[in-house]
């Protein structure tokens, strides 16, 4: 009997549910607006019970965070400590070699290295093709550009005034054909040639067959022969192939829209005499037939 008693009890509480649950539906179909106004009632009684459970979460959420930026501050602390150690070994280094440096410069009477003036300048066309790599400014003679002058970028060389207008110069680039270009290779400083080859890559000619050039050595020019002034930035080598070793340079040529125009000074006009230079020889001074007779 209670068996079946409990049986019946919850036959009849589903049955009041499933009338419940209809009579809901139903009446949310006929008057909407006032189940919306039920629901957002609850809404109001509820949210300030789920505020009240969610204030100890979010105390530890709070306190779990705060340790964790702790965590961080200490890591960033040590981290900076590190770096300032290496920073204060590079600055005695620093300071030791410029030291070094300014004595050996007095001891071997060292010649500073030329000057140079710069002019901005906006690139307006681009004439680059198969059969040439240059590009043309807007800057010519009437402001101060004259041929040869070097084209820099942020990046590094790009190439040089090859012809000047009054308002306009061409720029042969380092990729052109007829660029050649002497440079220092990777850090044992192996002496080369950057030829341009009207591809992407220049590649490095005149190079001494056994030379330590790896993939990733940077290229500067070396100023040998006085074309370029020595150090200035152009790449690094992109292969190391069997007869071949390309460069891939600092400028994309297909990015050039603003470039400097570098006037260097002439690095011997203004050169001081050694102190063990020797005067030449006196210029011989002819002399009259009445002074030669005299002097017999």
């Amino acid at each position: 009997m209670p068996a079946a008693f409990k049986s019946l009890v919850q036959w009849l509480v589903y049955g009041v549910l499933v009338v419940l649950a209809g009579g809901l539906i139903l009446l949310g179909k006929a008057d909407a607006v006032l189940v919306e106004r039920v629901r957002l009632q609850v809404g109001d009684a509820v949210v300030p019970i789920l505020e009240r459970l969610s204030q100890p979460v979010d105390g530890v959420a709070a306190g779990l965070d705060r340790v964790g930026r702790w965590t961080d501050v200490t890591e960033e602390n040590a981290r900076l400590r590190e770096e300032r150690d290496r920073l204060l070994r590079w600055q005695s280094a620093a300071r030791r070699l410029e030291a070094e440096n300014a004595g050996l410069r007095q001891l071997l009477n060292f010649v500073p290295e030329p000057g140079a003036t710069y002019r901005a300048a906006r690139v307006v066309a681009d004439s680059t093709g198969a059969f040439a790599q240059s590009v043309l400014v807007n800057a010519g003679t009437a402001a101060g550009v004259e041929k040869g002058q070097i084209v820099l970028t942020g990046e590094g060389l790009a190439g040089r005034i090859v012809g000047v207008s009054q308002r306009s110069a061409r720029v042969l680039l380092l990729t052109d054909l007829n660029s050649r270009v002497p440079v220092f290779v990777g850090t044992s400083r192996v002496r080369a040639i950057l030829a341009g080859d009207n591809s992407g890559r220049p590649k490095l000619v005149h190079v001494v067959p056994g030379e330590p050039i790896t993939v990733g050595d940077t290229v500067v020019t070396s100023g040998i022969a006085g074309g370029f002034p020595p150090g200035l930035p152009v790449g690094v080598v992109g292969s190391v192939e069997d007869q071949r070793i390309t460069v891939v340079p600092n400028v994309d040529r297909d990015r050039l829209e603003y470039v400097r125009l570098a006037d260097y000074d002439d690095p011997l006009a203004n050169r001081p005499t050694a102190h063990n230079e020797l005067p030449g020889p006196p210029k011989a001074v002819p002399s009259s037939p009445g002074q030669a007779t005299g002097a017999r």
